[in-house]
């Protein structure tokens, strides 16, 4: 006959201790470069605010904004008050060429700006 063994309920108590827990890869040599943290700022009520975007971004979009805007502008006009006649000023150089080439260069430094990842 097989004895059965009576086990006593114990219990242990332990205090609170915050454990970190680590996982590992299969290849524990190959490591991911840590990428940079985003900018905090403290706000006036002591909390603090990730901002996106650092400095020269945030100029980066501005100046893309104005290139875009300063096109539209130089598109505008070269329209005729009296419909039947027609203002060949509206197939000038500043209307097809120059205008299209700053808004296209405005977005293209939108897209900069947006895509730009900041400096340590």
């Amino acid at each position: 006959m097989a004895k059965k063994k009576k086990r006593a309920n114990k219990t242990v108590k332990t205090p609170n201790v915050q454990q970190k827990t680590t996982t590992t890869t299969s290849k524990p040599q190959e490591q991911k470069k840590a990428t940079p943290a985003p900018q905090k700022q403290k706000s006036s009520e002591g909390k603090t605010a990730v901002f996106v975007f650092n400095r020269q971004n945030y100029i980066l979009l501005i100046v893309g904004l104005a290139f875009i805007l300063v096109g539209f502008l130089l598109m505008i006009g070269g329209g005729s008050d009296d419909p039947n006649v027609f203002n060949e000023e509206i197939f000038s150089k500043r209307r097809i060429t120059i205008a299209p080439i700053l808004v296209i260069t405005g977005y293209v430094i939108e897209i900069f700006a947006i895509m730009k990842k900041p400096k340590e």
